[in-house]
């Protein structure tokens, strides 16, 4: 039996003002109508018994009504963009269905929410609408095991607000609403203490609902993972929690490594994640047996194999160059068999830099590295290998700017 929940955002003393288009005006009223009412997650607990949780992060759908209408499908696929879609399966394994997303399955997303809107819908009746995409892909069952079940796994996303590739990105989540409110205070329609009250309420709104849905999915998580996770201080970012998560037999190996170069979390999984996939593919076994009614289709031979596709994340992190792939491959089995020295090599040879920098990076752990997006590891890494270590935040921060170009960010 699923239980499904829509979440809102908790009312305040000043959203009766707010919705008065006598005192914000008609435009600035609707907007914080729809900020107020709209529901902020999709809760869906138990789907199926493949699944332990399902939840799609809605961003605020302010145009509903234009959405709608088949004519304006570009702001469809604009609202789409920002919306994001989690699983967690049986395994206790997190993925990111944002890829299942097409037009027509947003065009259905948009229409629900509507009847949501008018009272004649119900947040079980998304569920459909959730299954139909994944029935696409075969997601729904079991019967193919490794990179076909796996393709989805998050690699990037972190559950703490504010961090880079946070699943709680405040910007694009109501953008229209804060923009009509600086109109607002510009045109002095309101005045700077009520714009102030606005900006305080959205605030603890944002951060009490953020705090409900990572709540529900770090319950759903493996809480054996989730401590080795927690020891490592690479905080709650899942694509470290999937590779963990992945095997069972290594996960201590690789908490311990991770432990040690946490600013490296991100490089970890978008590379060795991948390097599992495959290799349970390619041996028809996944790395922990269990009783699997449907191992016995792993071994088919014509079955397809499931190559990296063409992603620009990946190229721009050289993740797929031949150089690349080996020392990943070097990497992997170092750290699977709790090889320390074979670690630091490997990593140096990946990114091409010193061993002796890594060992300091393994010694030290600077904070101020923070856990940057792999595509911008490596060129962070040759820079501090080319200059002197930092001897301070400030620097840190002019390191990286300098290694990072302004317009790549």
């Amino acid at each position: 039996m699923n239980d499904a929940e829509s979440l809102r955002v908790d009312r305040y003393p000043i959203d009766d003002e707010l919705r008065d288009d006598g005192s914000v005006g008609p435009e600035l009223a609707h907007l914080a109508r729809a900020y107020i009412d709209s529901p902020r997650a999709l809760i869906f607990r138990n789907p199926s018994s493949d699944w332990r949780l399902f939840v799609v992060l809605l961003p605020l759908a302010s145009r509903l009504s234009l959405m709608r209408n088949p004519i304006f499908t570009q702001l469809t696929r604009a609202w789409g963009l920002n919306l994001r879609f989690l699983g967690i399966d049986r395994d206790h394994r997190i993925h990111d269905f944002r890829d299942l997303l097409t037009d027509r399955m947003l065009a259905s997303l948009v229409d629900w929410l509507g009847s949501l809107e008018s009272g004649g819908g119900r947040a079980e009746q998304g569920l459909d609408l959730l299954f139909e995409s994944l029935a696409r892909e075969m997601l729904t069952v079991l019967e193919r095991a490794g990179p076909s079940r796996c393709a989805h796994l998050a690699l990037a996303q972190r559950l703490e607000p504010g961090a880079p590739a946070t699943l709680f990105e405040r910007g694009t989540r109501y953008p229209d609403f804060l923009a009509q409110l600086r109109r607002a205070l510009r045109d002095g329609i309101v005045d700077v203490s009520f714009y102030g009250r606005a900006l305080r309420s959205i605030d603890l709104r944002e951060a009490a609902i953020e705090q409900r849905i990572s709540a529900q999915l770090l319950a759903s998580l493996d809480p054996v993972t989730l401590a080795k996770l927690e020891h490592t201080g690479a905080g709650h970012h899942l694509g470290a929690y999937n590779w963990l998560a992945l095997a069972p037999r290594h996960a201590a190996m690789r908490a311990h490594v991770l432990g040690r170069l946490p600013a490296f979390a991100t490089i970890f999984a978008e590379a060795l994640i991948p390097i599992d996939l495959l290799r349970a593919d390619a041996l028809g076994v996944e790395d922990e047996p269990g009783d699997d009614p449907f191992r016995e289709h792993d071994h088919d031979a014509n079955r397809p194999r499931h190559a990296p596709g063409f992603d620009l994340r990946r190229l721009a992190s050289r993740h797929d160059t031949a150089h690349a792939m080996h020392w990943h491959a070097l990497l992997a089995r170092a750290v699977d068999a709790g090889q320390d020295r074979a670690v630091i090599e490997a990593v140096a040879g990946r990114f091409g830099i010193s061993s002796n920098l890594v060992r300091r990076i393994w010694r030290e752990r600077p904070d101020s590295l923070g856990q940057p997006p792999g595509w911008q590891l490596g060129e962070i890494l040759r820079a501090l290998d080319a200059g002197p270590w930092p001897a301070d935040t400030g620097q840190w921060e002019a390191l990286i700017a300098r290694a990072i170009p302004a317009a790549a960010l």
